[in-house]
């Protein structure tokens, strides 16, 4: 989780260039003690290979991997520049993060800042930021709501629904999304049928998400079959996106497929579509800004709908065709990408990225 101190803060900045705006933020990690002195060379090179805007006028200048060892402590520092500054081909940044990373502990600040900073209100506060806590707030997430979160229960030795229930309200409860009260309200109200044995069962709670539960062998509730049970833990309305996947799924007569081994995919992404492959990022330092950026200018290349699901984090699918979204995957090394491409070039679209990423990304393949 990223945290941030008001002295980390630097409000009303006035830079000229990027390159003036850079050595402002080098300048206060090195006086902060997370980097030795040369770093800003590192950030500057980093920049000629590729800029590090992320759109909505934030910029998130960072080293090379070659200037590391400069690193003391993984950090960063944030500086508000209310007058905007041309980052790149006439991209303005008013908020420039600048990020001291010893190893691949960047992609997790990365993938946290994406997150917050993906809201375009958010980058418009940003700049209109009157004060530091202000600031802190926004980019730590305070006011934002939490990501919904997902468990499996599988093969689980249920005799029939409720015991399958409580399997899955013990799993929320485990994981601090509810209490007593919950699990009482759950096993009280009971599931619904959604049809082609899956059964829904919900709550309030203190975190949304999800649990799929699934048992040993099918089961039966009266004449229907039970091969998958969801449970929705709700606190707020981020869970309306995978009510809409479910909707989907149940037009596309796929519900049944959520008992297996890609359910949380479907839940998370709804009914396939298009063609689709996969590979394994070989990058050694993940998909940081410029392999990222490389991959979207790719996929940017084809007129077809291309989406990116990150298969060893969260699963959830995005627009190959966003920096924002791709960094925000947290993709490091060996990590695996399913590609769903649909149009009229599809084919053509994932053999090329499959080629881009085979060849290191701009970075050559190791």
């Amino acid at each position: 989780m990223l945290k941030l101190a008001q002295e980390q803060i630097l409000l009303n900045q006035v830079a000229t260039s990027k390159g003036e705006a850079i050595a402002l933020l080098a300048g206060q990690l090195t006086a902060a003690g997370l980097v030795e002195a040369g770093y800003v060379e590192g950030m500057l090179a980093r920049e000629a290979q590729h800029a590090t805007y992320l759109g909505s006028g934030i910029a998130i200048p960072h080293g090379t991997t070659d200037t590391r060892h400069l690193v003391r402590q993984t950090g960063v520092m944030v500086a508000q520049f209310p007058q905007g500054i041309e980052w790149d081909d006439g991209q303005i940044a008013y908020v420039a993060i600048g990020i001291a990373a010893k190893s691949d502990e960047h992609l997790g600040i990365l993938r946290q800042l994406t997150q917050v900073l993906g809201d375009e209100q958010a980058a418009q506060s940003l700049k209109e930021a009157g004060d530091a806590a202000t600031i802190i707030d926004i980019l730590t997430g305070a006011n934002a709501p939490a990501e919904v979160q997902y468990l499996t229960l599988a093969d689980f030795p249920a005799d029939d629904l409720d015991q399958l229930l409580l399997g899955a309200a013990a799993r929320a409860k485990s994981a601090g999304w509810g209490g007593a009260d919950m699990v009482s309200a759950l096993m009280a109200r009971g599931p619904s049928a959604l049809g082609q044995g899956v059964w829904l069962a919900s709550a309030q709670a203190q975190q949304s998400g999800w649990v799929l539960a699934t048992p040993t062998r099918p089961l039966g509730e009266g004449e229907q079959a039970v091969k998958a049970l969801l449970l929705l833990c709700g606190k707020d309305e981020s869970h309306l996106a995978q009510l809409d996947n479910l909707a989907a799924l149940a037009g596309a007569g796929q519900l049944d497929a959520l008992a297996g081994g890609e359910g949380l995919t479907l839940l998370q992404n709804g009914p396939a579509k298009g063609l689709a492959d996969t590979f394994t990022i070989i990058n050694p330092h993940g998909l940081h800004a410029r392999p990222g950026a490389m991959l979207v200018k790719v996929a940017k290349e084809y007129e077809a709908d291309i989406r990116v699901a990150n298969l060893d984090g969260n699963g959830e699918a995005v627009s190959a065709k966003s920096l924002m979204k791709v960094i925000g995957l947290g993709v490091k090394c060996g990590h695996r990408l399913e590609f769903r491409a649909e149009g009229a070039d599809a084919e053509a679209a994932l053999r090329g990225i499959g080629a881009a990423i085979a060849a290191g990304l701009g970075e050559g393949a190791h």
